[in-house]
């Protein structure tokens, strides 16, 4: 990383060289376009809505942009269907890494589910082999440390099992274990054999939870299910009352997220692009900085929505008037959140992030 601090206007080139935590990244969202339509074309996999690259990626973001988190799913048909080989997963993984790598991200989390990827007959722990060994070639010759960790889909029936291979890799390079899909109808309880299994090997495991649905969701995941952490958590905002003169009062259950450090992963655009949140300027995550909950900002799809986690910084930034004080803050809470074992995380915040702020901070505070 530079240290190249000056004064004026926080650039998105300039957060890119700083160092960066992402915990909410999904494999099957972050394609490149060229890379779907290479390996439709190999796979002979003929229901893309178009080959041509640059139409192809506008009508990913277009889906994003319906504001329906069915509708921003559906696109995901297409990405997965590109993935059902060991040769494809591992293309993707290693873009995957290069490109976060690119982005100045040194330590990331991506999230993958295995069982959409066994269409054509690979195993399980086949899908989960060449993701990593697709991150491992992606990561060479770069600063970044990416660890994996294993979806289980909440409408199916395999979330044990998925738990099972998650513990089963965690030597490799999975940290952890996640479910997500359409949340209504679908609560994290019902995976609670899962969630528990986790627990009993030791091992941390995240939920989505209040992003399409409600307080019942994200009280769920923490109080039954004892989530680590809280995929997107962005209707924790239905449990606080903002006063007219902006002073805010949190219910019991907010109170208890933010006294126990429930970390955040909050996605601000994909937030906007699936109607969890009505716009950037009126997304949540400025009020939780605000009150000092453990909010940490990620990419979610980086395909669907057209980010990277330099760009969703660089939004807020524009929208929230960040300074180089606040990405520090929020990338110093996500790697507290990490999965990762503690002297790691020591290692990182110590020798990685704040060095790479000093310079930026400051000189922020100087002026």
């Amino acid at each position: 990383m530079t240290n190249d601090a000056s004064p004026g206007p926080i650039t998105i080139e300039q957060i890119r060289r700083v160092p960066k935590v992402l915990l909410h990244d999904h494999l099957d969202g972050g394609l490149r376009p060229a890379t779907v339509v290479e390996l439709a074309d190999e796979g002979g996999y003929r229901d893309l809505p178009t080959t041509d690259v640059h139409e192809l990626s506008t009508w990913f973001r277009g889906g994003a942009h319906s504001g329906s988190l069915v509708r921003y799913l559906e696109t995901f048909s297409h990405t997965v269907a590109v993935m059902q080989t060991a040769e494809a997963i591992r293309r993707v993984a290693r873009e995957c890494a290069e490109d976060l790598a690119a982005d100045g991200v040194v330590y990331a989390e991506v999230r993958f589910a295995p069982e959409l990827h066994v269409g054509r007959g690979l195993s399980l722990d086949g899908v989960v082999e060449a993701v990593l060994d697709g991150f491992r070639a992606g990561c060479a010759g770069t600063s970044l440390r990416i660890r994996a960790l294993l979806t289980a889909m909440r409408h199916q029936a395999r979330s044990l099992e998925i738990a099972e291979l998650a513990v089963r890799w965690r030597d490799a390079g999975v940290v952890g274990f996640d479910i997500a899909g359409a949340e209504a109808g679908n609560p994290p309880t019902r995976h609670l054999d899962a969630f528990q299994y986790i627990q009993r090997a030791n091992g941390h495991f995240t939920i989505h939870a209040g992003e399409a649905f409600g307080l019942p969701s994200i009280w769920e995941a923490v109080q039954w299910c004892n989530a680590d952490r809280l995929g997107h958590g962005v209707r924790i905002m239905d449990d606080i009352t903002v006063d007219p003169d902006g002073k805010a009062t949190l219910g019991d259950l907010a109170n208890y997220v933010r006294d126990v450090r429930v970390p955040l992963e909050m996605c601000p655009t994909s937030n906007v692009h699936t109607g969890a949140a009505p716009s950037i300027e009126r997304h949540p995550i400025a009020l939780l900085r605000a009150l000092h909950f453990r909010v940490t900002v990620n990419t979610d799809n980086r395909l669907m929505s057209g980010v990277s986690l330099a760009s969703e910084f660089a939004t807020l930034v524009d929208v929230h008037g960040y300074g180089w004080a606040d990405i520090r803050w929020l990338t110093l809470n996500a790697m507290k959140s990490a999965f990762l074992p503690f002297d790691e995380r020591l290692d990182l915040i110590n020798n990685v992030i704040k060095p790479g702020y000093a310079p930026y901070v400051q000189e922020e505070l100087a002026r």
